[in-house]
């Protein structure tokens, strides 16, 4: 269950490492991203917090992996 559960953990990490950067590409170049004057939006920065988000997530899930990896018993 342990190998489960590492196995997991990595294929989070590197599912929110692949799929959230590149979205965040698409939210940038949304119109509604910036206004007249080029200042970011509430929608680009509201973006970009559950971005930054979803790889504080990654890399907690790539640790918890590594370190359940390397654990005795595991």
């Amino acid at each position: 269950m342990t190998v489960v559960l590492i196995a997991l953990l990595f294929v989070n990490a590197g599912f929110n490492v692949l799929v959230w950067p590149r979205f965040y590409g698409r939210v940038a170049k949304d119109p509604r991203a910036r206004d007249a004057e080029g200042k970011a939006t509430r929608f680009l920065i509201v973006h970009a917090v559950l971005i930054a988000l979803a790889l504080a997530i990654a890399l907690a899930s790539a640790i918890a992996a590594i370190v359940a990896l390397v654990a005795p018993g595991a």
